[in-house]
């Protein structure tokens, strides 16, 4: 790949897996709702992955996105026709493509792709009506600059293409004469013209070119760019507006670029060239006037200025920003909050005449920083549609694999999250929306037997509470059996039958989330080995968050998982054992309060404290940490938290306080301790290790 090219595969792999994604989504919208509307965006995304991968010089990517292009406008020319088995095909396609775009992001061969191109053409036969000899092997068109050397599994890729639909031509702007008549690049992919005859001498001429790139483009300066290497590519410019490095840097004001191109090539050719840049449109291309020397002149008018962004012109732009270096700048605006929280406390230590001034340029300091991570923060935020998008498909997916019939309804996904909490949050909701099709929702015949309707549902509801995010996902199946819960867990020796018999059936439903222990009466390759909720409920912990599940018989099953919205702060409850300070997450504590331990209750030496209609046991922090703490005796502060197989008591030396602190991910070896999930800095310097307690009481 040449180092122009290679400088826009991160962006192409990126824009071509947005718009797979997205025809994956459109498919399954498509066939539950056929809104014609679908099939518009679908050709969009199959267009758009052709155009890309076409410049890029990926041909086996753009024939598979030509024939879905062909495929999508017969369901859009009659959408009679659109089946299950097309809608089946397309998702082959578009999986296709995608492995194909992994591909080239792995540098790794790919299957070959002939024989889905195949049953493509035959199905466009079918939907169209047309022979199959109207299919044909066209060359691909002369490159106007060397193109990038693709993998190994692109350079043989297959040339047959099918016979493309002729569209009418855009209608022209109102300010431009008429240009020449131009087939869409919607609708075809055009052969290479005849060579010129044989000793035919080509002379240059000047075209004036002008060209628009659409608004709603997310990367003006790659498709500017990719026009003016096609066009240097056929002969020489001037008056290039905006310039090349305006150009490039995507200062394109309103997307028009103008620029008088000097080349033997005919009008067709320069059309041949533009033809598959994505998101650029062709406005007006006719032969150049060469005027003569200018004369003076009145000022231009508004209409003959260079355009320049003012005002309500100048619109706000994206840009694309590795997450590697969202995350360097929150660690440094991180450290940057440490240490203006050591300057407080420094400062403190000063006499008193001389504390106005560096408290005042420490507030001054800290509120500039405060602000700082604030926009750093913003920028992080990432709408949960990122991941929603994703589970029409894998819904569709697993009820035809388990022969259910579902209805997925998703609601609140404009709802923002820190981008690392999303990342880690992907495969759970997947976990859980399987576990709602495979075990929570019955068979149609079960259902109807029941007096449900024959199709079932799984809703997904997002809301922003005060600082969380509230993630709910519901089905209307058979609901969870506790007591079957509670008999698995006991058979499997995770649970006595003692603590069984005292469970709520709240706290029992969480025992499906104990490694092993399962009520499916069924095991398939989607789920039932009881493994994947403790995974679940460990990923949400992970993050500051917490699970519950609520269920009944008959009616269904409810998963929230309320999330904080970032994972960078957290806010701690400090507590000290000895001489040594720890924090424990205040997401995950119930309450404290004080008792007497030498009192306390005991079933098999372990002592039990009283906590409203229940007993819970007691571990000391000291033992459970390993530090060295005088014994004490007589009335001591009691921790009440979370743990995996319900509530626990934590015995501590007493309560430091509240804290709200910058979370530090532990290096190695302290990461590879059991029960260690971060340490922070208070302002006083002092480290403070923050406790994973589910996994302190199981090491």
């Amino acid at each position: 790949m040449t180092m122009d090219m290679s400088r826009y595969l991160g962006l192409f792999l990126t824009e071509a897996s947005e718009h797979l994604e997205g025809l994956g989504r459109d498919l399954v919208q498509l066939e539950r709702e056929g809104a014609p509307a679908v099939v518009d965006s679908m050709f969009r995304h199959a267009h758009s992955v052709k155009g890309m991968a076409s410049s890029m010089g990926f041909e086996s990517i753009a024939v598979v996105a030509h024939r879905v292009e062909d495929l999508v406008d017969a369901i859009r020319q009659d959408p009679t026709k659109l089946e299950r088995s097309l809608v089946d095909l397309l998702l082959s396609a578009t999986d296709k493509m995608l492995d194909q775009v992994r591909a080239v992001a792995e540098s790794r061969p790919t299957d070959d792709a002939s024989a889905l191109l195949g049953q493509l053409a035959d199905k466009v036969c079918l939907v169209t009506g047309r022979t199959p000899s109207a299919t044909r092997v066209i060359h691909q068109a002369r490159p106007l600059s060397p193109p990038p050397a693709a993998p190994a599994p692109f350079t043989a890729a297959a040339r047959v293409l099918p016979e493309a639909v002729e569209a009418p031509p855009p209608p022209p702007p109102a300010a431009e004469p008429p240009p020449a008549p131009e087939p869409a690049a919607e609708a075809r992919v055009a052969a290479v013209l005849p060579p010129p005859e044989e000793g035919a001498a080509k002379t240059a001429k000047r075209w004036a070119v002008r060209l628009r790139i659409a608004p709603t483009c997310q990367t003006p300066g790659v498709r500017a760019f990719l026009v003016h290497k096609r066009l240097t590519g056929l002969g020489t410019l001037h008056g290039l507006q905006p310039p090349l490095e305006d150009l490039k840097a995507g200062r394109i004001p309103e997307g028009h670029i103008q620029v008088e191109l000097e080349t033997a090539e005919g009008e067709e050719g320069i059309r041949k060239a533009l033809r598959n840049v994505a998101e650029v449109e062709l406005v007006s291309l006719k032969p150049a006037v060469v005027a003569p020397p200018p004369l003076p002149a009145p000022a231009p008018s508004q209409a003959e200025a260079p355009r320049a962004p003012t005002g309500a012109d100048a619109t706000a732009r994206t840009v694309r920003v590795r997450t590697e270096l969202l995350d360097y700048f929150l660690d440094t605006v991180g450290e940057l909050l440490l240490a203006t929280a050591r300057l407080r406390e420094l400062g403190k230590v000063l006499p008193e005449n001389s504390r106005p001034p560096i408290e005042e340029g420490v507030y001054r300091l800290h509120t500039l920083v405060k602000d700082l991570h604030d926009k750093v923060m913003s920028a992080r935020m990432t709408p949960l549609s990122l991941i929603t998008d994703r589970l029409p498909r894998a819904a569709r997916d697993i009820a035809r694999r388990r022969e259910r019939e579902v209805d997925l309804v998703i609601t609140g996904a404009e709802i923002e999250l820190d981008r690392a909490i999303l990342d880690e949050l992907a495969d759970p909701l997947l976990h859980l929306l399987r576990n709602c099709i495979d075990h929570g929702l019955e068979t149609p015949e079960e259902r109807v037997a029941a007096g449900k309707g024959a199709r079932g549902r799984v809703l997904v509801s997002v809301r922003r509470g005060r600082d969380r995010v509230v993630v709910e996902m519901e089905d209307d199946g058979r609901g969870m059996n506790a007591a079957k819960l509670k008999a698995a867990a006991v058979a499997r020796g995770a649970l006595s039958a003692e603590a069984a018999a005292r469970m709520t059936d709240r706290e029992a439903f969480m025992l499906a989330c104990l490694p092993g222990v399962s009520t499916a009466q069924d095991v398939s390759e989607i789920s039932g080995r009881g493994v994947g909720m403790d995974a679940v409920k460990r990923v949400v912990e992970n993050v500051g968050g917490t699970l519950e599940i609520e269920s009944e018989l008959g009616r269904g099953t409810r998963f929230t998982l309320r999330l904080p919205l970032t994972v960078a702060v957290v806010h701690l409850l400090l507590v000290a054992v000895g001489d040594e300070v720890f924090g424990l997450p205040i997401a995950k504590v119930v309450g404290a309060m004080e008792a007497d331990s030498e009192k306390l209750e005991r079933s098999r030496e372990m002592p039990l404290l009283p906590h409203g209609q229940g007993l819970l046991p007691v571990y000391g922090l000291d033992e459970l940490t390993g530090v060295q703490a005088p014994p004490r005796k007589g009335v001591r502060p009691f921790v009440v938290m979370e743990g995996d197989a319900g509530r626990v008591a934590l015995a501590v030396d007493r309560l430091v306080g509240q804290e709200e602190a910058v979370l530090k991910p532990l290096s190695r070896p302290l990461d590879l301790l059991p029960g260690l999930s971060g340490v922070t800095i208070l302002g006083s310097g002092r480290p403070v290790f923050i406790l994973d307690v589910p996994r302190l009481l199981s090491a």
